[in-house]
């Protein structure tokens, strides 16, 4: 019985095969009847689910190729392991998300994202994609292309990513300070303050009225500090769910470090989060984080008995088709919840219908029930999709209801 990371789908794939070579993936895929790329099952839907066969692309010969601000690089590294190699060549990614376990093309393929207000999501550094259509063709779509938006974060719904070129930048060192008990009243009132604080600003609260700030300085950028807003910095680790250990996080306490042990939350060569449990995201107009926070905080007692932790993060726009921050920068509201599925269900019923006045749009790889957003290019989309897999091969009962609500 294969499952994704957090156990809660059972794919229903007729067998798994991981090819060695380009030529195989070729054959493997235009021999499916129905297929569907698998990276580190980190999903919490039903997204990368196929009856047919599921791929990984884990085995294919590794490439890493780096240029001048730009790197190739297979697609199914995990972000953790390409976040070595460019250090070790003085480079760096623009940011990353909280988890460093997670593959490079999974990761894009949902527009998956870090904190931060002039960061976007990892798919925006994207600038070209090689990939193996359902007929097993191997085309390579680059930045300008027309195509371009719809094919980097693509929900696996176009084919197999072999490998990605993706913009670098210098590497740098980062400081990492938690902030405990940082007052609702200036966070909902003073929301911009406490994001533009910091390079990256994550603020973490369970809804019951612990509310804590991640605030992550470039040691070559200004200061930082949350100590005007009233909150106490922390003088131990801190885990984002409380009562958790902080020791499988990545260095706190203000000592600097490597871009890459400080942006994420979690230490790669530690498993991450808290194992059970489910997750859900939403992502809604920068400009009106303030309004929104104000609705959440209405009905806190509502979700906070499900919820373990919950991330508010900033995310800048970007131009990929159905990323949650196409065309606006946007503020994510993330929910890591109880392993309890009707509870939960009823809470993210209270979450979409909260922020319903400012058309919240929904982490395709999570836990929802939300139509997709006729604001995002799904009709773009579907239009790409009839061109390069015709029968739907990669197609699922998830990707097919999200094209049929957009």
């Amino acid at each position: 019985m294969l499952t994704n990371w957090a156990g809660n789908v059972v794919f229903s794939a007729e067998r798994l095969v991981a090819p060695r070579s380009i030529s195989e993936l070729r054959d493997v895929v235009a021999g499916a009847r129905q297929a569907h790329v698998l990276g580190t099952g980190h999903s919490f839907s039903r997204i990368a689910d196929t009856t047919g066969t599921l791929i990984s692309v884990a085995d294919l010969p590794e490439v890493v190729e780096i240029g001048t601000g730009v790197v190739r690089v297979s697609a199914g590294m995990r972000l953790g392991e390409l976040a070595d190699r460019l250090h070790r060549s003085g480079l760096a990614l623009h940011n990353l998300p909280s988890l460093p376990h997670i593959s490079l093309a999974g990761a894009c393929a949902t527009a998956t994202h870090g904190s931060g207000d002039t960061s976007g999501s990892l798919a925006s550094a994207v600038r070209s994609v090689d990939l193996v259509t359902a007929d097993g063709t191997m085309i390579t779509v680059a930045r300008g292309d027309e195509d371009f938006g719809g094919v980097v974060a693509a929900l696996g719904a176009l084919g197999v990513v072999t490998t990605m070129q993706v913009d670098v930048v210098p590497a740098f060192d980062v400081e990492q300070r938690v902030y405990l008990d940082l007052p609702w009243s200036v966070l909902v009132d003073r929301f911009d303050e406490v994001f533009a604080s910091a390079y990256s600003v994550s603020v973490f609260t369970d809804w019951r009225g612990s509310i804590r700030a991640w605030v992550k300085r470039r040691t070559d950028q200004a200061p930082a500090s949350l100590a005007w807003t009233g909150a106490r910095e922390a003088t131990t680790p801190e885990h984002p769910v409380p009562g958790l250990s902080g020791e499988i996080c990545t260095r706190q306490l203000g000592v600097p470090g490597p871009w890459h042990e400080r942006l994420p939350h979690f230490r790669s060569d530690f498993t991450p989060s808290v194992g059970d449990e489910l997750q859900s995201e939403y992502l809604v107009p920068r400009a009106h984080a303030g309004e929104a926070l104000r609705a959440l905080g209405e009905v806190a007692a509502r979700i906070a008995p499900v919820v373990q932790t919950a991330e508010i993060r900033t995310v800048a726009a970007d131009d990929c088709w159905l990323s949650p921050a196409h065309g606006r920068d946007s503020v994510a509201f993330h929910f890591t919840w109880t392993p309890d599925l009707n509870p939960v269900l009823a809470a993210v019923a209270t979450v979409e219908g909260t922020l319903a006045p400012w058309s919240p749009r929904a982490h395709p790889g999570k836990v929802s029930s939300l139509p997709q957003s006729g604001e995002v290019r799904w009709s773009n989309f579907a239009a790409l999709r009839a061109r390069l897999d015709p029968t739907g091969k990669f197609g699922n009962p998830a990707i097919d209801a999200l094209l049929a609500t957009g």
